[in-house]
């Protein structure tokens, strides 16, 4: 899971159809697709989003939904 990355890890994405119909239209907006490579940037405290790097850019996403996508550790 996406969720369970730390900071500094890398991760292909394997699976985004558990997420939110809108958050998938979003990462698929920003080129994140499956098969897409990520690092996590960043984690915010108290439950906060985590930030994900690709492409050379920076996307934040909620906590819960990062738990719902399926990653494989690179």
């Amino acid at each position: 899971m996406l969720g369970k990355l730390k900071i500094g890890e890398k991760g292909k994405i394997a699976d985004l159809s558990k997420a939110d119909r809108l958050v998938r239209r979003r990462l698929l907006d920003l080129g994140i697709t499956e098969g897409t490579e990520v690092m996590i940037k960043g984690i915010m405290p108290f439950g906060g989003p985590f930030m994900l790097e690709s492409y050379g850019q920076c996307v934040g996403i909620r906590r819960r939904e990062a738990l719902l996508i399926k990653v494989e550790r690179i």
